[in-house]
């Protein structure tokens, strides 16, 4: 009986080495363990990401207005005349309201070479720009060299003192 016993072992020795066999081949091997690393110290946690945002739609292009070298001219250094060709300064900065319509204009009057000058403001309805085609042509103000004379001088951050042409005055709506 003794090899009977002996044959049964070896065949359940085989059995049992064929089906780990054939595990074996069914399964990928498995991968080589990593070297042991040493542990980092302890950091802050990581914040999850942001979630995207939807893509936004690409804004449209620009408007695109295409005035005549003949149609438009700056300003700003502009000689200012009066209507008898008296020389009542230069233009040396615009006024706008809140909503960024031009309400006047900042004059550099009188003096000689700077010297003596002070600044008036004067309504921009009181300036009249038929004839400029040119940087050499000056602007027609409808006030006298006298009227603009007794005019208060402009000093930034305080009240304006607009003086306008006879029959033009157009009040601000002035907040404190």
């Amino acid at each position: 009986m003794r090899p009977r016993i002996m044959v049964m072992l070896v065949a359940a020795a085989l059995l049992t080495c064929a089906g780990v066999r054939a595990a074996d081949d069914a399964a990928p091997a498995p991968a080589p363990s990593p070297p042991p690393v040493a542990e980092a110290p302890p950091t802050a946690p990581v914040p999850p990401p942001a979630p995207k945002e939807q893509a936004k739609e690409p804004s449209p292009p620009p408007s695109v207005t295409v005035i005549g070298a003949r149609d438009a001219h700056g300003i700003l250094g502009r000689d200012v005349r009066s209507s008898a060709n008296e020389d009542m300064g230069r233009i040396v900065d615009v006024i706008v309201d809140r909503d960024g319509k031009v309400r006047a204009a900042v004059i550099d009057f009188g003096g000689f070479l700077g010297v003596g000058s002070r600044k008036i403001v004067v309504d921009w309805n009181a300036l009249r720009f038929a004839g400029v085609s040119s940087k050499s042509d000056s602007i027609t103000l409808d006030l006298n060299k006298q009227q603009v004379s007794a005019a208060p001088e402009y000093k930034e951050d305080t009240p304006l003192i607009v003086l306008g042409a006879a029959g033009n005055l157009h009040p601000w709506d002035y907040e404190h």
